[in-house]
């Protein structure tokens, strides 16, 4: 079986997992907001919860992508969203959904479209794509998956103006188990370490990692909270709310496509710089006004602003450590977005319960700026990817 179409395999996993996800991230905070009941601050704690959960996940799925099986891996990964779904599906009391958030990742801490639930298959699954490509096509191919991701996303999240309470868990295990097969067939090469290489790669996921984490600090402070944020200021009904949300996340998707233009003109880091500095001035707007059409377009635009330079940030990472190290620094980079996001989602859980509604806004322009500044200090401007040859063996992932 040849790379494209172990792509076109690995990008259909992807999109039953990215419909599913979308579902869920609209019915998951009305469900404990207006059917249980409950209070922001519990929410924020099932998030913190979840959160924490994936970025385990993810450290222990990083490192068996690198030493066991890409293809065993992203089967492993592959069953945790659809187990967390049927989990809530089964049982509305808290404990359940704790342990049910914990799974599936119900952390909503990113876009639909780079994994915002079951946000611990995105090791393998990157790393899987960086295999399958060369650096010259890498950024398109992780902008054309994260798009199409972004349009089934849209799709799910559309698809909860008519699912709500349970029953979206249940339609959204569905759709996610669908996808585990499309694993079955791929053929992935195994990769060897290389010790000559690791040091350098230390050095670079080192360099990510401090970045993630700040920067997963950032996120968790507004974007799990931002659907919360209209249905606790503005009270806007479900079927709404699920309307703006597939509309923020089809215009993410389409300026994802913009990402290889913006690597080969300015690179990831003066990409990141403007895009997110953008969004941080228009957030700062959200707390401070009580329109509802200047709120909404806000909240339309500054997803993407936020997550269009990601597929280029993912070809730098995978081109500056070795192949064989890829894995582990998905999974380690991963683990310092969730573990700076975890906190920040309590804190805002909080401030929200407290109605301190415009306290996170503020924190979070300020993040970012410092986030910004250690791009540049740890990257420099425009930094020179320089990747290592991969070293395969004859080996590859046939079987899981």
């Amino acid at each position: 079986m040849n790379n494209e179409a172990q792509l076109r395999l690995l990008l259909l996993f992807r999109l039953t997992r990215t419909l599913a996800a979308g579902l869920i991230s609209v019915a998951f905070p009305y469900y404990i907001l207006t059917e249980l009941h409950d209070t922001a601050f519990t929410l924020g704690v099932l998030y913190t919860a979840a959160t924490i959960a994936t970025a385990a996940f993810a450290l222990v799925f990083g490192y068996l992508t690198d030493t066991w099986s890409r293809k065993g891996t992203l089967l492993l990964t592959g069953v945790l969203l659809p187990a967390g779904a049927l989990l809530a599906f089964w049982s509305g009391h808290l404990a359940v959904l704790f342990a049910a958030a914990m799974l599936g990742g119900f952390s909503a801490t990113g876009a639909r479209a780079s994994g915002g639930a079951g946000g611990a298959g995105q090791p393998p699954q990157n790393a899987a794509i960086s295999d399958l490509t060369t650096l010259e096509n890498r950024t398109h191919y992780f902008s054309l998956f994260t798009f199409l991701s972004g349009l089934f996303g849209a799709g799910g999240m559309l698809l909860a103006k008519v699912l709500g309470g349970r029953d979206a868990f249940l339609v959204a295990a569905i759709v996610s188990a669908a996808g585990i097969p499309f694993i079955l067939p791929m053929k992935l090469p195994r990769r060897q370490q290389d010790e000559r290489l690791k040091a350098q790669s230390l050095k670079v996921i080192g360099k990510f990692s401090i970045t993630g984490a700040i920067n997963g600090f950032s996120q968790g402070l507004i974007i799990p909270f931002l659907i919360p944020f209209f249905v606790i200021v503005y009270h806007l009904p479900r079927p709404k709310m699920a309307f703006y949300g597939f509309l923020a996340e089809i215009l993410s998707s389409f300026v994802l496509l913009l990402s290889p233009w913006i690597e080969r003109t300015v690179g990831f880091v003066k990409g990141v710089a403007f895009t997110r500095g953008i969004g941080a001035a228009l957030l700062l707007l959200l707390p401070l006004t009580r329109n509802l059409p200047l709120a909404l377009t806000i909240y339309l635009l500054t997803p993407a602003l936020r997550i269009v330079v990601v597929p280029a940030q993912q070809t730098a990472l995978t081109a500056m450590v070795h192949g064989g190290e890829t894995g582990r620094a998905l999974g380690v980079n991963q683990v310092a977005r969730l573990g700076g996001s975890a906190g920040a989602i309590l804190f805002t859980g909080y401030a929200f319960g407290a109605d301190e509604i415009a306290m996170p806004f503020y924190a979070y322009a300020a993040v970012i700026v410092f986030s910004l500044a250690m791009y540049f200090r740890l990257f420099g401007a425009r930094p020179e990817l320089r990747p290592s040859e991969p070293n395969l063996t004859s080996n590859s992932d046939g079987a899981a």
